[in-house]
């Protein structure tokens, strides 16, 4: 398996390569959402790429266009890349039925791009899964390569949360079976996503593990430091920033807030950033238990949740107690507390325990374990010393293992090398 490493290959005889980059939930740093395809585009312009980012409307998300849509899209420069959004809104609070149907709208949208140019490359950046289906079929009736790029593994995380049906995690199988078959290149964002891409048939010379990373310049101890209105002087404040969903487990936040009330601790404060499903009855629920240590804030410009945690003490990462998430997710959360040099308390085993280890640069706690949670989280708060030794690390961490700029040469080295495949009009199996 490939590890992220340069395959060794001239893209096309030198020449740039004409990219297409699926992501339906592309946003610059001007949103409150992941970057990281932002990032990778500008990394392979950089290189003298021509590339085309196709999106939809992701909830949070800002694209840097301001021009009105004409027949349900809009298009335009960000920089070096040519910039397509299309009028298909979507987010985390929708029902499912709607964000599915989102989906494949913009399936529709991005099949019609991808065949109506000539392209020696798409990259089709999952999720949701349905991305694949543009890369397919150009694929077969073009003879395109394509990428794809493993942001998270369904339909196993679906299956293990029990969100779907049988009949829709069948299909979602096969599906994910052609992408990785039939891929120039699978990029997966962890070991756990990687071993799922060979289980789905994926060759083992072409699966490479390119994971999340760190904008070090985004984050860090040199930006100015914010702190909410709501926040005490004397307060640590402990941020979780991202979705509020199901998958997230954010119930577990709220029993720490309580165990830390019952015990008499005020020098904590827990903060929960963002917006998801779930996000109305977590309010709800922090509101009829009265836990007054405990804030909801709107989602964040990347920008200002770099100054929010500039301003904060302690990184919260929490995901529902699922054992297939220690080792198939890669939270770019997790990054952003690193990167800012902050100690992290992660509620999640495997490889987010690993990373924290390391330094160490936070505490690690058992699923489902509110008292634990509680009980780090008033550590950190009773003694900055140990803090402020736990954000070195992580920053030291960041820099040394996660600098977006170096995952980002690796990722480009394997786009290069999946355009160089050969382009033959091949049936599906």
């Amino acid at each position: 398996m490939l590890r992220g490493q340069a395959h060794g290959a001239a893209p096309l005889a030198g020449r740039p390569l004409r990219i297409l980059y699926l992501h339906q939930h592309f946003s610059t740093p001007a949103g409150a959402t992941a970057t990281r395809s932002h990032a990778l585009a500008l990394a392979l312009a950089a290189r003298g790429h021509a590339v085309t980012l196709a999106c939809g409307q992701y909830a949070g998300a800002e694209t840097g266009l301001s021009q009105q849509f004409r027949f349900g899209r809009r298009q335009g420069a960000l920089g070096p890349l040519r910039l397509v959004e299309y009028a298909i809104p979507c987010g985390n609070a929708q029902p499912l039925a709607a964000r599915a149907g989102a989906f494949l709208r913009y399936t529709g949208r991005a099949a019609a791009l991808a065949l109506g140019h000539q392209w020696d490359l798409v990259i089709a950046s999952s999720t949701p899964l349905t991305v694949a289906l543009p890369a397919l079929l150009a694929r077969r009736l073009r003879g395109t390569p394509f990428l794809f790029e493993m942001r998270d593994p369904w339909p196993e995380l679906p299956r293990a949360m029990g969100v779907g049906t049988p009949a829709l995690w069948w299909g979602m199988d096969r599906l994910a079976d052609a992408a990785c078959r039939h891929a120039a290149a699978v990029v997966a964002l962890s070991d756990g996503m990687a071993a799922t891409a060979l289980a789905h048939g994926a060759a083992p010379d072409r699966v490479a593990v390119v994971p999340n990373g760190c904008d070090l310049a985004l984050f860090g101890p040199h930006i100015a430091p914010w702190r909410p209105d709501v926040a005490r002087p004397w307060e640590a404040l402990a941020v979780y920033a991202g979705a509020h969903g199901v998958a997230n487990g954010l119930d577990q936040l709220l029993d720490a807030a309580g165990a830390l009330h019952r015990l008499g601790e005020h020098r904590v404060r827990l903060l929960l950033v963002g917006e998801g499903s779930e996000k109305p009855r977590l309010q709800a629920c922090a509101a009829a238990e009265g836990l007054a240590n405990l804030s909801f804030l709107d989602p964040l410009p990347k920008t200002r949740l770099a100054a929010l945690l500039a301003g904060c003490q302690v990184a919260l990462h929490c995901l529902a107690p699922q054992p297939a998430f220690g080792e198939y997710t890669a939270p770019n959360k997790l990054m952003d507390a690193l990167a800012a040099g902050l100690p992290v308390v992660t509620n999640v085993p495997g490889h987010a325990a690993r990373v924290v280890a390391e330094g160490p640069c936070g505490i690690a706690v058992a699923p489902n374990d509110a008292a634990a949670l509680a009980s780090a989280l008033a550590q950190l708060a009773a003694h900055s010393t140990r803090r402020q030794a736990m954000g070195e690390a992580a920053r030291r961490q960041a820099v040394r293992r996660w600098d977006r700029r170096l995952l980002a040469d690796r990722f480009c080295a394997v786009a290069e090398a999946a355009a160089t495949q050969p382009a033959a009009r091949l049936a599906l199996a």
